[in-house]
């Protein structure tokens, strides 16, 4: 090793060490949050908030339901197919509760993609909003789905308005494509009757799991990354750790434009300000930019997460510079690499810098985090979080000297026990030694800070959401129309890459948007190609696989 280099670079108050181990499980660390914080505002949504208290009542009585009404045992899979509403974060808590694992599934999904998920996993419950809820109908029979959960937009909000909500959303702006499931039960209903149900309190523990978070991993298409209790906890008092210079306890507020099923805006957003008492304020569609600038004129904002795509369409947008930036003391961007023209506008309009930070779903996510006290845009990933090691090796699993670039490899109590059943990639990816290889080339600077070089897979990064090449071509090789095909990234303003997909044709008469169309069918927006190229045939190697880098 190198050594820890990177602890003298280390703010003042930041300790070597975190207190990885001060909780048992999520559970726990909900729970205290709860008890210490009863009378704060825990998260605000749609106008309404959910205290500390109503969080821990609304998820015991889930729990019990889900314990007591569909008799599910501890470990058993619950899917959440949410945005960012209230509902979630009791759904979430309360199937941990109940000692269930949660497998967040982005409401995005086309039915394909759903049922790929459900099917991988073996989840046989899911709690979905009804505005998606029409992509399930298909799926019940061809998975080992059993048990639908549904709610609605306004379900949280009081009498009448809960009404009126559910009825426009429903009657008026028609966000609700017909559905029908046979024995679907509303969440209001659930909760109720776990209201008047015992509630066994499961013994849980670091080495129990928590999560199935689907992620590409370093390599293919996607799989779950296996997170237990003891993970998470860690990553987010590692976090805490980081932070406690910068933020203060029962205090803060922080805007989540990012969706909670995603590792980055979960762990940094709803576990770590609930670990330290904040409220959270759960933005439902962050692609309505006028409403978050409206939230974030009417709300007093101490922290922000987001991502390059989010905060240039902020800088972009009318009125955005007329927010009183006055209470904001921590932006942090993650998900991909933040632009350096983006972060130094964003410095100049609100006076606060863009904190980056690195990680990845295998490692609950967070692994490095740059200075909170920097006053602009570094280029860097930052430093090894408290509790985590960063060695930077070859391809032969030998550290490499320092500014020498090399795979960038983690070790700590963070990352994941592995893939769900997939040894083979889990032996990969994960070393005997507890070494986790990221697929991420770097290097690492003399102080410790480490600076990221370019992914040694074909991942296309958009928004920070992981696209998989290889997905991407099996769905274009779906039409009968294309003969071969080929994705790889493009450059764009917005969200830093896009899909370009090169095609060779089966049928001369295809037309780019009837490849658009059959991909808009098959795949969430984020993957659909925004350029698609014809081809007379394909860069191949010596034994007939595509070179994608040759299609530049």
């Amino acid at each position: 090793m190198n050594g820890k280099v990177w602890l003298s670079a280390y703010p003042q108050g930041v300790p070597a060490q975190a207190d990885v181990h001060r909780y048992r499980s999520l559970t726990a660390m909900m729970k205290a949050g709860c008890e210490r914080y009863a009378d704060h505002a825990a998260f605000t949504n749609l106008g309404a908030s959910l205290s500390y208290a109503e969080l821990d009542r609304q998820s015991r009585c889930f729990a019990a339901y889900l314990q007591k009404g569909l008799k599910l045992d501890k470990g058993e899979l619950l899917a959440i197919m949410l945005p960012n509403i209230l509902q979630y974060p009791v759904v979430f808590f309360g199937a941990l509760r109940a000692g269930l694992v949660v497998v967040n599934v982005n409401p995005l999904y086309t039915p394909r993609e759903l049922k790929q998920q459900l099917a991988d996993s073996g989840a046989r419950t899911i709690v979905v909003l009804e505005n998606f809820a029409h992509k399930l109908a298909g799926l019940i029979g061809l998975t080992p789905l059993t048990y639908v959960i549904t709610t609605g937009l306004g379900d949280p909000l009081p009498a009448p308005r809960r009404l009126l909500v559910n009825f426009a959303v429903k009657h008026i702006k028609r966000m609700v494509p017909p559905w029908a499931i046979d024995g679907a039960v509303g969440l209001r209903e659930a909760l109720d009757e776990g209201e008047h149900c015992p509630f066994d309190e499961p013994d849980l523990g670091p080495e129990d799991l928590a999560l199935l978070q689907y992620t590409g991993g370093t390599t293919g298409m996607p799989k779950a990354a296996m997170l237990t209790h003891g993970n998470m906890v860690a990553n987010v008092m590692q976090v805490v750790a980081w932070t406690g210079p910068a933020l203060r306890e029962g205090v803060e507020t922080v805007v989540t434009p990012l969706p909670l099923y995603h590792i980055f805006s979960l762990t940094a957003n709803l576990l770590t300000f609930l670990c330290i008492g904040g409220r959270g304020l759960l933005v439902t569609d962050p692609r309505d930019i006028p409403g978050l600038i409206a939230l974030l004129k009417k709300e007093r904002v101490t922290a922000m997460t987001g991502v390059n795509t989010l905060f240039n369409a902020l800088l972009e947008a009318p009125g955005f510079a007329g927010v009183d930036f006055g209470s904001l003391k921590v932006v942090v961007g993650g998900g991909d690499s933040i632009q350096e023209s983006v972060a130094r506008r964003w410095k100049r309009v609100t006076g606060t810098a863009i904190i980056e930070g690195y990680g990845l779903t295998e490692a609950s996510p967070v692994v490095c985090a740059n200075r909170f006290d920097v006053p602009e845009y570094t280029g860097m990933l930052g430093l090894p979080l408290p509790s985590t090691e960063v060695s930077i090796r070859d391809d032969r699993g030998n550290e490499v000297p320092i500014g020498q670039v090399g795979e960038i490899c983690v070790k700590g109590p963070q990352v994941m026990k592995g893939y769900w059943n997939r040894p083979e990639e889990t032996a990969k990816a994960l070393r005997p030694d507890g070494w986790l290889y990221t697929g991420d080339e770097g290097h690492m600077c003399a102080d410790g800070f480490i600076k990221f070089h370019d992914r040694t897979t074909d991942i296309i990064v958009v928004s920070g959401f992981k696209v998989f090449p290889s997905e991407v071509e099996d769905v274009a090789r779906m039409h009968p129309g294309v003969k071969e095909a080929a994705a790889t990234s493009v450059g764009d303003e917005r969200s830093g890459q896009a899909v370009r997909l090169v095609i060779v044709k089966r049928d001369p008469e295809l037309t780019r948007e009837q490849v658009m169309a059959h991909c808009r069918e098959n795949l969430a927006g984020y993957k659909v190609p925004k350029v698609v190229e014809f081809r007379d045939k394909l860069p191949k190697g010596p034994i007939g696989k595509v070179v994608r880098r040759e299609l530049h």
